[in-house]
């Protein structure tokens, strides 16, 4: 049984600070361990990995993605710093020994005991999962705010995952990957929550799979009401009487994480002092340079900032895909919005709620999203099948097969689909 384990986390470079402390506390209890940080941005050329408490780096560019450059531009920073998630994995599975393991932790996550169990779960199974919570709540307020987001946002908490090179494990990384190149976004009217809801399919589709139900676990807010947390910095913490494994710090810079805390943790002094400790060490991080750097996929080169309308536009059409694959570059898509988007899309230049509404309805139904990759037999065979079923009534045929191909060129074939099934 191979004892090889692989950590990553997927941060833009702004957030690599929140980085260290992770992987430090790594360090701290698996010496061993190789560590890995994926970025969902760029790598500046004055990047000193010499001094990193992790062992390599790899950025978005290196990951093998078709039509990256594209297919990066249709995701907002949350959604493509998930949606690479599943492309690093399956690159640390193919490049390791059968049976290593391979741990995914969220950037915002800080480890204070070993993580044997997990290591020890994962020889036995192939993937681990953690859900969300581990008891029913009692308390009708808690159910809205904790069981009920969980059924919006998904049973099992991303913030983890362990995955071991396996026949099984390799063909889940696969599959994950080629539903996050196509639907990873933060669409929860559409059922999806970037890479997360997926997660709940895998149990019916995979065998192996482990759900560690331990409450030393990824410990938060969502799950704090059902779990006793008792302890301090210096003693060490506990969680329902063993020691806490890692804590999930989600939400802390917005303040949401606080107010949760203080919501749900009950006046937990355990929890508070864990949440001061916390915020003291972060307090720092804000003088550091790489905090401020702005992220590479949010501007034109132009140095203009890329809107959420003019990445859905983007991921909508296929021919603008087509047409500007590098959607950054100047003179390029941003200068077709300035001179096509709000004749085309006037209803994305209105008040904030019209904006809203518009949106909306150009999201339902749901499409493929970047299809830059679709071939142009492909599109053709299907306007040729809708012309051959238009036989019974000859006068529309015509009309049907130019709305047809006007379709299919702008949004694709999956666009085409989705307009027949609605």
């Amino acid at each position: 049984m191979s004892t090889t384990v692989h950590v990553y986390t997927s941060a833009a470079l702004n957030y690599v600070p929140k980085v260290r402390m992770l992987f430090r506390s790594l360090r701290t209890h698996h010496p061993q361990w190789q560590l890995h940080l994926l970025l969902a941005d760029t790598l500046p050329e004055d990047f000193q990995i010499d001094n990193e408490p992790f062992d390599t780096i790899t950025p978005i560019a290196e990951l093998g993605i078709p039509n990256w450059l594209g297919w990066a531009f249709c995701h907002r920073i949350t959604e493509l710093a998930t949606a690479i998630k599943p492309w690093m994995l399956e690159k640390l599975l193919l490049n390791s020994e059968p049976g290593a393991k391979v741990i995914y932790l969220d950037p915002d996550t800080v480890v204070f005991s070993p993580l044997d169990d997990v290591v020890e779960c994962l020889d036995q199974a192939s993937l681990v999962l953690t859900p969300h919570q581990t008891a029913p709540e009692s308390d009708i307020e808690a159910v809205i705010d904790n069981e009920i987001c969980s059924l919006k946002h998904g049973v099992f908490n991303l913030g983890f995952i362990g995955v071991s090179n396996t026949v099984v494990g390799q063909a889940f990384a696969r599959w994950w990957a080629e539903r996050t190149y196509y639907f990873c976004r933060d669409e929860i009217s559409n059922g999806l929550f970037t890479d997360q809801r997926w997660i709940d399919l895998v149990p019916a589709l995979f065998t192996g799979v482990a759900i560690l139900r331990s409450g030393r676990h990824n410990l938060a807010t969502w799950n704090i009401t059902t779990r006793h947390l008792n302890g301090n910095a210096t003693e060490g913490y506990r969680v329902d009487g063993e020691p806490l494994g890692f804590y999930h710090f989600t939400g802390f810079d917005s303040g949401a994480h606080r107010v949760m805390a203080l919501k749900n943790g009950r006046g937990n002094k355990s929890l508070k002092q864990l949440i001061d400790w916390y915020a003291e060490e972060i307090k720092p991080l804000k003088d550091d340079p790489l905090s401020h750097r702005p992220w590479a996929f949010g501007y034109f080169e132009s140095g203009s900032i890329i809107s959420s309308e003019q990445r859905l536009i983007y991921r909508l059409r296929r021919d603008l895909q087509r047409n500007y694959p590098n959607p950054f570059e100047v003179n390029g898509f941003e200068r077709w919005w300035e001179q096509r988007a709000r004749r085309d899309y006037p209803e994305l230049f209105g008040s904030p709620q019209s904006v809203a509404a518009a949106r909306e309805t150009l999201i339902k139904p749901i499409t493929a999203g970047f299809t830059a990759g679709e071939t142009t037999e492909n599109t053709k065979g299907v306007v040729i099948g809708l012309i051959k079923q238009s036989y019974q009534d000859p006068g529309n045929a015509l009309k049907l097969a130019r709305r047809a191909w006007e379709v299919l060129s702008q949004e694709g074939v999956a666009g085409l689909k989705a307009r027949l099934r609605s």
